[in-house]
């Protein structure tokens, strides 16, 4: 009992949840000395779902790998692929199975925010009724302990990331830190080099009319129902959040700015052509601007601010780049003119 009290420490001794699932399966592997413990977690569209591992362990190594969070969807594999893991998940319920060799445990991870997933125990003989009791009791308190995560870093109407979340993930990004803190297997990125990250401002054409017309009730189902459209136009991997009021922030990765625009393109489209409510059409202008090598929070996010300006004073409803902006004369580069670094 001694043992598992410890290892209930450790796991809820950390507010990072990457470091939470390397120090679940690390406790497992310790505990029931198994064959290979890993957590999966099923990600993309419900039409083209993946497993992803997030973190993986396997008898003998000592420290756990994991899918790296830039993978091409299309590397991993398909859930159909791993159908015991498929209906652990689908059924919501520990399924076991079992070779000549080996006995695999598969036990539901439930998430509101993260993406469902399974944690998958392979042993050489069959877990007792109670370990699995002592599994799915710490699987209980993992469960928990993500939750009141979800408290105190999203924001609570729309249940995207919130502002307090926003500089640290942004400052892994420009540090070339991955989002994620255990190795990667692989690398399954598109050009096989520092990946590119874009910054988007989202912000809601004439919000305050919605508010004045209909009531902040109405006002607040446009910010929740927008916050959904943007889940479904961005991928698993980018990162959203409500900055306060009708202001949305994104952090995608992206080859190119032909590639980003498109993405924030693609959110205008789909916002532009939904039927919210009450209200009817909905419009957002948008802007967005690259990362730059040790680049501050402040300073992307006044570039981006600078693009929705733009975009909201040459007719509403469009989105620009800044950098595009910049090139065309329209805006200047503030930071570029000034050399990036007062010396005095």
């Amino acid at each position: 009992m001694a043992k598992v009290v410890d290892q209930l420490a450790e796991l809820t001794g950390y507010k990072d949840r990457d470091v939470m699932d390397v120090t679940l399966v690390v406790a497992l592997r310790e505990m029931l000395n198994p064959l290979t413990v890993a957590i999966y977690r099923a990600v993309g569209p419900d039409e083209d779902r993946r497993w992803m591992s997030r973190a993986y362990l396997a008898y003998g190594e000592r420290v756990p790998t994991a899918d790296s969070l830039n993978a091409a969807l299309s590397a991993l594999p398909p859930v159909g692929q791993f159908p015991a893991r498929w209906a652990c998940l689908q059924r919501r319920e520990l399924r076991e199975s079992a070779s000549r060799s080996e006995f695999t445990c598969h036990f539901p991870l439930v998430s509101e925010h993260e993406g469902d997933g399974v944690l998958e125990v392979v042993t050489r003989t069959r877990l007792s009724p109670s370990e699995q009791r002592t599994v799915s009791g710490m699987l209980r308190v993992y469960h928990n302990f993500q939750s009141l995560l979800d408290y105190s870093e999203r924001d609570t109407l729309t249940g995207l990331l919130n502002r307090k979340t926003f500089d640290d993930h942004f400052l892994k990004l420009v540090s070339g830190r991955p989002l994620a803190s255990v190795a990667t297997v692989g690398d399954r990125r598109h050009d096989g080099d520092v990946p590119h990250y874009w910054m988007g401002v989202v912000d809601v054409d004439h919000f305050k009319r919605v508010n004045d017309n209909y009531g902040h009730l109405i006002g607040d189902e446009v910010l929740l129902l927008l916050s959904r459209l943007m889940r479904t136009c961005f991928r698993f991997h980018d990162r959203l959040y409500r900055f306060g009021g009708e202001e949305f922030v994104a952090l995608i990765r992206c080859e190119g700015e032909i590639d980003a625009g498109q993405a924030f393109e693609r959110l205008r489209r789909a916002c532009e052509q939904y039927a919210f409510p009450q209200v009817g059409q909905v419009t957002l202008s948008i802007g967005f601007t690259a990362l730059r090598p040790m680049d501050a929070p402040t300073a992307a996010f006044e570039r981006a601010d600078k693009a929705v300006y733009y975009a909201k004073h040459h007719g509403r409803n469009q989105v620009f780049a800044f950098e595009s902006l910049v090139a065309r004369g329209e805006l200047v580069d503030e930071a570029a003119s000034s050399g990036d670094v007062d010396l005095f």
